[in-house]
């Protein structure tokens, strides 16, 4: 079936990718809402303006819409980008990174139903410790770009999530009743290489900004390698 893939460049949507493609499916476009808020109610917001290079990286087309981050608005301008990469590239269905957020997943569902759009959430009830091994295993790299929990200080930002760092994120988890994965907004990330890269990000210019306990990776240089 041909897919596109809600695509924010962190682990999750880069992981659901990967299932769609093994599962036989052929992804035709990369679908980003580009929030004009930090704290938008539905999306992904770090380091959004490189996923134009993780597009390149993957050899697949990137269809991008700006939104305010208002709610109502937000869910309106996804299923106008939706409705557009029917149009335009002939979708059958849409890929999506939930994993267990219902208010995400059934406002997704609800758009893709308006459209006849097929909504395939393969990584949904996926535990956030497998999902975690999951990335070491299949040799992901991935950079934390934000944080907003406790525990997670300005040194995470910009740390790979290797074995040291998935470790220390579980134990996090059992002291302090985080979620490990991030599920709750504590921790952001961007995939600087996967299995089905055909080139990997490098970062050439970051600087950590973190305020009140919460921070962002602010990268002001990348290149693909």
């Amino acid at each position: 079936m041909k897919l596109g893939v809600l695509f924010s460049g962190g682990k999750d949507s880069c992981l659901a990718l990967h299932r769609a493609v093994a599962a036989g499916h052929e992804v035709v476009c990369l679908l980003t809402l580009l929030p004009d808020r930090e704290d938008s109610w539905m999306f992904h917001t770090p380091a959004l303006e490189w996923t134009a290079l993780q597009a390149e990286a993957l050899g697949i087309a990137q269809l991008t819409a700006a939104t305010p981050g208002e709610p109502e608005a937000e869910l309106a301008d996804m299923q106008a980008l939706l409705a557009r990469a029917q149009r335009e590239t002939g979708i059958s269905g849409v890929v999506t990174g939930a994993l267990a957020s219902t208010y995400q997943a059934t406002r997704i569902q609800r758009a893709c139903a308006d459209l006849g759009l097929w909504c395939f959430n393969p990584l949904w009830q996926l535990p956030q410790p497998e999902l975690l091994e999951t990335l070491l295993a299949e040799r992901y790299e991935v950079v934390v770009t934000a944080v907003a929990a406790d525990g997670l200080r300005p040194e995470w930002l910009g740390r790979r999530l290797d074995r040291a760092a998935v470790d220390e994120l579980l134990a996090l988890a059992d002291r302090h009743g985080l979620n490990p994965a991030g599920e709750g907004g504590e921790l952001e990330t961007l995939v600087l290489d996967a299995p089905f890269f055909r080139q990997r990000l490098r970062l050439l210019e970051t600087s950590p900004e973190f305020h009140a306990g919460a921070g962002r990776l602010q990268i002001r240089k990348a290149v693909l390698a």
